[in-house]
């Protein structure tokens, strides 16, 4: 009888310990990790720290004084002041993402840095809200080196309130996914 009871006592600890040591093992001892990510973005690894640059207003724009790139989650567009399809297109889509946030739209700001031609077309109508900087000049020339140049006409980034560029998105792409990511990443975030 105690025979017995020592082997069910030894498979039930199999039960816990076995599978736990297969855990530590996979992990620790091999190279395999999960394919599936959880993000929808291209993460920016390492994330890079964005230089404090005090960019002025656009010319003609409504954005509120002293728009910076911390202190909230940012959602940032780098491109040409004259701003067509594809600058149009990712400008909706910024704003659209934001207005699905509801109540933590608060928590997300909206910036278009406007390298060239700068713009005072673009903060018109829809477009109410959206911080426009003036990144013409040669002070803006260490932020924008910042930002990824492949893709920048189509590509959307996060800046973490801390003033970190650590995700980018296209936005040809569903905007579902950049919506997705920010619910994560404000119910997760402790900090803007």
């Amino acid at each position: 009888m105690r025979a017995r009871n020592l082997r069910t006592v030894a498979a039930l600890a199999a039960l816990f310990f076995v599978p736990l040591a297969l855990a530590f093992y996979a992990y620790y001892a091999t190279d395999w990790r999960p394919v599936r990510r959880v993000n929808h973005g291209t993460l920016i690894i390492p994330a890079r720290p964005l230089a404090a640059v005090a960019l002025p207003r656009a010319p003609g724009t409504d954005a509120a004084p002293g728009a910076t790139l911390r202190g909230s989650w940012t959602l940032v567009y780098v491109g040409s002041g004259d701003c067509g399809a594809d600058c149009r297109a990712a400008l909706l889509v910024m704003r659209q993402t934001r207005l699905g946030l509801n109540t933590d739209m608060t928590r997300v700001a909206r910036v278009f840095l406007a390298t060239d031609h700068c713009c005072a077309d673009v903060a018109a109508g829809a477009q109410a809200g959206l911080a426009v900087l003036d990144a013409s000049g040669a002070a803006a020339a260490p932020l924008l080196a910042q930002f990824p140049a492949a893709g920048r006409a189509h590509s959307i980034y996060v800046v973490d309130p801390l003033g970190n560029l650590m995700m980018s998105y296209d936005a040809r792409l569903d905007p579902h996914g950049l919506l997705e990511d920010l619910r994560k990443l404000l119910r997760l975030s402790q900090i803007g």
